[in-house]
């Protein structure tokens, strides 16, 4: 997906963004830059480009160095385009222990693709995240809100034939029905 030329929200996003925003003390407002980017996120196609972010800049005041830093650190905002299916692995201790990077190379050879890469089809996208919350049900991944827990390789090939199957939308963490203000 290319950068897009002509970047702005919705009528109903924008809403929700000001809304949002709103939640907030004068001069506060940048508190609600995390919600804003999961919005901008999820109309500008599963991804935040520099115009994205920049027009999440212009629109809450601030500057674009702002929005980079937080874009930047949290592994949940993707900054380059990304497949309908974004599967993310957990890497930390216990996943790690219970065989996370095995499964990693395992989903790498069956989508002859790398960590940080997305299948030539445009599906998968597969990422490496920090602690998922799930160290019970280690290994585990993450697909759009959807956990999956005590990973195997042949588990792993199921979940991915099923959203082989069953996808026609993009799956995203954060679809904009799911963001309150």
């Amino acid at each position: 997906m290319e950068d897009n030329k002509n970047i702005e929200f919705s009528a109903d996003a924008l809403a929700l963004a000001k809304k949002l925003m709103g939640r907030y003390p004068e001069g506060k407002h940048k508190s609600a830059i995390i919600p804003i980017l999961h919005l901008a996120q999820a109309e500008f196609g599963g991804w935040l480009s520099p115009k994205g972010m920049d027009y999440v800049a212009t629109l809450m005041n601030i500057q674009p160095i702002e929005v980079y830093e937080v874009a930047s650190f949290y592994s949940m905002f993707n900054l380059q385009p990304v497949g309908k299916c974004v599967i993310e692995v957990c890497r930390t201790g216990p996943c790690w222990l219970m065989g996370a990077e095995d499964i990693v190379n395992h989903i790498e050879s069956k989508l002859n693709i790398k960590v940080g890469e997305t299948t030539t089809d445009g599906m998968f996208t597969l990422k490496t995240v920090e602690c998922l919350a799930a160290c019970g049900g280690a290994p585990m991944m993450q697909v759009g809100q959807k956990y999956h827990e005590d990973l195997t390789f042949n588990k792993v090939d199921s979940i991915l034939e099923d959203y082989k199957k069953n996808t026609t939308e993009p799956i995203s963490h954060w679809a904009k029905d799911k963001i309150k203000a």
